[in-house]
């Protein structure tokens, strides 16, 4: 089956620099949100409101960014492991090797 395996590293570089644009957005906005004031748009209940929406967005920001990057160090231990295994001294180690 693993001879069969196909990774495209083309496409895994492009996938990993897709993540890292999408963390610098997630960064860029948390940082808006973080500047952003919530005070004195109306009633108290709307400033409360918007407070909470505004607390919500950023901890969702955070967790989703988080998350992009451990996402974007997989893809990239997988690349490097994938290709460490494809090249000449990889095949040969892994044919010495053999449990």
């Amino acid at each position: 089956m693993a001879e069969r395996l196909a990774v495209d590293g083309d496409e895994l570089a492009h996938f990993m620099r897709l993540l890292k644009k999408s963390t610098e957005s997630m960064k860029g906005l948390r940082k808006a949100l973080n500047d952003a004031t919530v005070t004195g748009l109306g009633t108290d209940d709307l400033d409360l409101a918007c407070e909470q929406f505004q607390n919500d967005w950023k901890y969702g920001a955070e967790q989703i960014g988080e998350q992009t990057e451990d996402l974007m160090k997989i893809v990239k231990e997988s690349k490097d492991s994938y290709r460490v295994t494809t090249s000449p001294a990889g095949r040969a180690s892994s044919a010495v090797w053999k449990p």
